[in-house]
């Protein structure tokens, strides 16, 4: 049974010359830098799937190989990944506000050059870089929102946050068809740059100031972390049979020899770029394991569904598109609502009650009936999103919490690269399933591996509570 959480009163803050960042920023300024964040993060978080809709008419327009033009999608993908930790270091350095608007610039700017580009070469570049500007954005997300809102209420901060980006990402694809029935390819870029350019003079006079830690970027571990990151997301990649299997043990066994020798590195700084002094506390790092965990069961299913109702059950592309709503639906209506008892009831518990509950939804998805009605369908995507939904805000409060606030860069950093590594990770499990079984047999096998995922996840809920109740520190 949940309890409230004492309301013990916030501790004395020390006068500084800006007082809105000591304990977040007052109304109407909190509201206008959330609407700012919230359209630079849904156009971060849209780019990365919405050339998947477009990638056969690319193809098509500029005559090449499906092989080549998937470049457009994977040049982005790799850009965010490898840039996030480096980005979120320089926004410990140099303040978040700084990296946020500078990622947010570019990425408008990188924007502009993908709906001009008339060669897939130019697009491919101009993809990495509209990648290293999402990272910009992302990286310091949710550092940013620990300064905005008070800290009585980072859970509510932290729902809006989550809903934003679950939603997003469900609806990514959907929006991705609108445009592109009514207009070309291009103008899936050409919309971000009028939204981006408002969302600069906005943030510009809302975003709240942070303090500076005054130490030097690390050039060459974030050139480690680069590399060994990249080895990751390729060897993943490579597990759907595409590449031989020589090639994808290569691939990991140089992550892996480039990750020790990153972590040495890292040990011995007092602000590492890797942030394995985060790491180090217990209950943060059953938190990005759950995390990751959840994103990866969640691109399972994302994956897995649309296969499923239309080879195996038979719907139309339009059907299937509708079954998928409730899942959206159930996350942006309980992430608000976790993010306000996240703020009153101890998290650890919420979010383990959360992965449970998505971990049954799972389940009830892989033992769909090839003759399941659409009730009998929706019923189960909604439970599934709704755990969904009630696991992150809590989560990701715990997470970002749990780090000192002056290494908040260092933790939105990992937070957002669990997401994207979960995802690809959740994708590739998918192709080597679907591989391996055939895709009626391998969708059951998968979403039954996606709720085994969320039920460790669940068990590491109660973990974190035997931590902290045993007295241990973050």
């Amino acid at each position: 049974m949940l309890r409230a959480m004492p309301n013990t009163p916030p501790p004395a803050v020390t006068p500084s010359p800006v007082p809105a960042v000591a304990d977040g920023l007052p109304i109407p300024q909190r509201y206008w830098a959330v609407g700012t964040m919230t359209v630079a993060l849904v156009m971060a978080v849209l780019d990365g799937m919405v050339a998947n809709i477009a990638l056969p008419t690319i193809q098509r327009e500029f005559a090449v190989e499906a092989a080549q033009a998937i470049w457009v999608v994977n040049a982005y993908q790799m850009a965010v990944t490898l840039s996030l930790f480096p980005l979120a270091s320089l926004g410990d350095i140099f303040g978040y506000r700084r990296v946020y608007w500078g990622g947010l610039a570019l990425f408008t700017l990188a924007s502009l050059a993908c709906a001009l580009s008339d060669t897939l070469p130019l697009l491919t570049v101009a993809r990495v870089v509209q990648g290293i500007g999402g990272a910009g954005i992302m990286s310091v997300n949710m550092a940013l929102v620990r300064y905005i809102y008070p800290s009585a209420s980072l859970g509510r901060g932290v729902g809006y946050n989550a809903m934003i980006v679950a939603v997003t990402t469900v609806a990514g694809p959907s929006l991705a068809a609108a445009i592109l029935s009514v207009a070309s390819w291009p103008w899936l870029f050409a919309v971000n740059v009028p939204l981006g350019l408002v969302a600069l003079v906005v943030a510009a006079k809302t975003l709240p100031r942070s303090p500076k830690s005054g130490h030097r970027f690390d050039a060459l571990s974030a050139g480690l972390n680069a590399l060994m990151l990249g080895l990751v997301i390729l060897s993943v990649k490579g597990l759907d049979g595409a590449d031989p299997v020589w090639l994808v043990v290569l691939e990991f066994l140089g992550a892996l020899l480039v990750g020790v020798t990153l972590v040495r590195r890292e040990l011995s700084r007092e602000a590492p770029l890797f942030p394995v002094d985060l790491l180090r506390r217990p209950i943060f790092a059953l938190s990005v394991a759950t995390s990751l965990c959840s994103f990866a069961a969640q691109n399972i299913a994302f994956v897995t569904m649309p296969f499923y109702f239309e080879d195996v059950l038979g719907r139309s592309l339009t059907e299937s598109g509708l079954l998928m709503t409730p899942w959206p639906v159930a996350v942006a209506i309980i992430a608000p609502i976790s993010g306000w008892l996240a703020d009153r009831y101890e998290p650890s518990l919420l979010s383990g009650l959360g992965m449970a509950l998505f971990a049954v939804g799972l389940a009830a998805l892989a033992l769909l009936a090839p003759d399941a009605s659409a009730i009998d369908i929706a019923w189960r995507m909604g439970l599934a999103g709704f755990g969904f939904g009630l696991f992150q805000t809590p989560n990701n409060k715990v997470l970002v919490s749990s780090a000192p606030k002056e290494r908040s860069g260092g933790a939105s950093g990992i937070q957002a690269t669990a997401r994207l590594l979960g995802q690809t990770l959740g994708a590739a499990t998918v192709g080597v399933m679907f591989t391996l079984f055939g895709k009626a047999v391998g969708a059951t096998t998968v979403l039954t591996l996606a709720a085994g995922l969320c039920a460790f996840g669940s068990v590491t809920g109660s973990l974190r509570r035997r931590l902290r109740d045993a007295g241990t520190r973050p």
